[in-house]
């Protein structure tokens, strides 16, 4: 059945959207959570599993401290209050990712609790999000279901199970409610996704690769009629993991949630599986409410204490924050506000550092990463950090083209032959034959070959008109395959007519 959607701008006038956000943060801890097996991306599916891990009789859990300092560092870092007393609980549910039937997790006890975390948006407007909770707890193993045509349950004939994501140490971040975003609801959602990841990222807690599953979103939409104060009947659209996701699922679901209610029906409490390929939710199964998972307190395991001294010996090793962090570097590299925001807004803060710091100019840097390669990211449809273009090769192809070896136009089929998998720059330039021609012999039978092609194009020249040397400037250039020093070009082509520059 195909959802009605009411468009984004008329349901507005309707409608007021409620938001709330569920981020879960993979810890990047050397083993798991509860176990001494292995935390580690992409091995050989259960490999990286024991007994404590499957649930086995007999065996009992011991916490992950190195988890729990991350988990504290987390906390400060959204401005959180740090329990002193905190435990695990029980959150029983049966599943084939779930060994042990159950899974352990925080209740009514988290880690950390009433924080909140500023999100600027694109224009520079500050929003406040209210962190509720931020607790520990561990992730769930992966299900592959194969057989289908969409790659999930439904329709699927069999299903394989890893457990070696069974275990891993993850931060679930939990916002109140969001009121009052309007109609930037959508680019809210995406703001906060991304100043998670990076916060987590800068701690050094996580590795926060969305793609990897490291940070997933699960985000949940509600409208209510303009003027009430009445929350309406939120739907959950499930490990969301990509930034333009996050911002295209939170729009989509305003638009459906404003089609059932204007038809007179009632939006059903749920999750939704999101689709990238149509950019569409569809229906997952209804939404649990907290005393539907039986929580009671996880019986093999002692409490967290977090004394005061240690917590503040870990705000102590804290790093910079990423607010404080982008005013030294916008200070240091001398990008406007506007410039500034428009790499924040790209997502490629990061990879302009690592730019600068292997050697090129921040000005190089925002050139190539807000240029080609955001040109080039932009109709591959993927985020410009995703095309695989790292900062050394930046930084390479900048110093072929200040070396004189190619040029501007040069430099992008040489980025061509990198992306292709064809080696570093410089080998694509050797491979390909693209280093630019400097040879005056050379340039001078390319020279005499567009003036004798161009005769009046010559004698305007020839009569003080130098701007016309562009004409034959571009006609040696075609010759040469766009390979010519232009700029030596120019020099032989007055001196063989005579002409000062």
């Amino acid at each position: 059945m195909t959802d009605t959607l009411v468009p984004f701008d008329e349901l507005l006038e309707r409608y007021d959207p409620a938001l709330g956000f569920e981020v879960h943060v993979e810890l990047n801890t050397v083993t798991k959570m509860f176990s001494s097996a292995p935390n580690a991306f992409g091995d050989v599916p259960n490999t990286n599993v024991n007994e404590v891990d499957l649930g086995l009789p007999g065996v009992l859990p011991t916490v992950n401290k190195a988890a729990v300092e991350s988990s504290i560092k987390i906390g400060l870092a959204l401005n959180c209050k740090i329990a002193e007393f905190c435990r695990f609980a029980r959150k029983n549910y049966f599943y084939p990712d779930t060994p042990k039937n159950f899974q352990t997790s925080q209740f009514d006890e988290p880690i950390a609790y009433d924080g909140y975390l500023d999100i600027e948006l694109a224009d520079g407007t500050v929003f406040r999000v209210e962190i509720e909770r931020a607790h520990m707890e561990e992730d769930a193993g992966k299900l592959t279901h194969l057989g289908g045509a969409t790659g999930r349950i439904q329709g699927a004939d069999y299903s394989l199970v890893d457990y070696n994501r069974a275990g891993v140490p993850l931060v679930e971040i939990v916002t109140k409610p969001i009121l009052g975003a309007g109609a930037r609801a959508p680019e809210l959602a995406k703001a906060y996704v991304a100043a998670i990841r990076e916060i987590v990222k800068n701690l050094g807690v996580s590795d926060a690769r969305m793609e990897r599953g490291n940070v997933r979103c699960d985000a949940n939409v509600s409208l209510m009629p303009k003027g009430s104060d009445q929350l309406g009947t939120r739907t959950e659209t499930k490990n969301v993991n990509s930034l333009r996701a996050v911002e295209h699922a939170v729009r989509f679901e305003m638009e459906r949630h404003a089609g059932v209610l204007d038809a007179g029906e009632k939006i059903v409490q749920e999750t939704r599986h999101w689709h990238e390929d149509t950019r569409s939710t569809t229906s997952g199964r209804p939404k649990s409410d907290a005393d539907e998972y039986r929580y009671f307190p996880e019986p093999d395991l002692v409490p967290v204490v977090a004394s005061p001294e240690w917590v503040e010996e870990l705000r102590a090793q804290l790093p910079e924050p990423p607010a404080e962090r982008r005013k030294r570097l916008q200070a240091d590299w001398g990008y406007s506000d506007l410039e500034f925001r428009d790499v924040v807004n790209a997502g490629i803060l990061d990879e302009i550092e690592a730019t600068v710091a292997a050697g090129a100019s921040a000005a190089v840097a925002r050139k190539w990463w807000m240029g080609e390669i955001a040109r080039r990211a932009k109709l591959a449809d993927v985020e410009p950090v995703e095309l695989g273009v790292s900062p050394a090769v930046v930084v390479e192809l900048q110093g072929l083209i200040d070396s004189g070896k190619i040029n501007d136009k040069l430099a992008r089929e040489v980025l061509d032959g990198v992306l292709a998998g064809e080696g570093s720059p410089s080998e694509v330039v050797a491979a390909r034959g693209l280093e630019v021609v400097s040879d005056d012999g050379a340039l001078q039978s390319a020279i005499d070959e567009a003036l004798a092609a161009q005769p009046d194009v010559a004698d305007k020249i020839r009569g003080g008109k130098v701007q016309a040397v562009g004409a034959i400037v571009g006609g040696v250039m075609k010759a040469t395959r766009g390979q010519a020093d232009a700029g030596r070009v120019r020099e032989l082509i007055l001196k063989t007519l005579g002409v000062e520059g």
